[in-house]
């Protein structure tokens, strides 16, 4: 348990995020995430990014995202993340497209699933390290999860569930 409120008043302005990131050489990564998408406000991942990368390139920038970036906005937005985003974790949660609706309850249904992977072949000739993540829920088959990742050629991890 980390211990971290994600919860924030409003949304922060790019400059705000610059000031509160300062100095990030003392982290092993800056990752963009929270509760909700941080893909949704793309421009100011992009502008946080490159000044990241401008200012402290040797500073990896990874996003945790749920993969509907491209399905948002109706275009490949990932050519947009190159150079800028190292890392790219990208939340599975299911093994099949029903079985993501029924856990996730996406805007598109079950499109949202394919889109996810479409998503995570399309990330991966832009940034250099892309991850199917999912988490250990009863009902999910892991195998069939790994086997996805495996297809697409991206790596694969499994989040430990914690009941609270």
């Amino acid at each position: 348990m980390g211990g971290y409120n994600l919860w924030l008043e409003k949304e922060p302005t790019t400059k705000e995020i610059i000031e509160a990131i300062g100095d990030p050489t003392g982290y092993k990564e800056v990752v963009f995430c929270g509760y909700g998408e941080p893909l949704m406000r793309l421009q100011v991942v992009i502008d946080v990014a490159k000044h990241l990368k401008k200012t402290y390139p040797s500073v990896p920038v990874r996003v945790n995202t749920n993969g509907q970036a491209n399905m948002i906005y109706g275009e490949d937005i990932t050519p947009q993340l190159e150079g800028l985003i190292d890392a790219i974790s990208i939340s599975l949660n299911a093994d099949n497209a029903e079985k993501y609706n029924n856990l996730c309850h996406p805007e598109h249904g079950e499109d949202a699933f394919y889109s996810i992977l479409e998503f995570a072949r399309k990330s991966k000739g832009h940034i250099p390290r892309v991850v199917l993540t999912v988490v250990d829920v009863p009902g999910i088959d892991i195998e069939k999860c790994s086997k996805l990742a495996e297809e697409l050629g991206v790596e694969f991890r499994v989040r430990n569930y914690e009941k609270r």
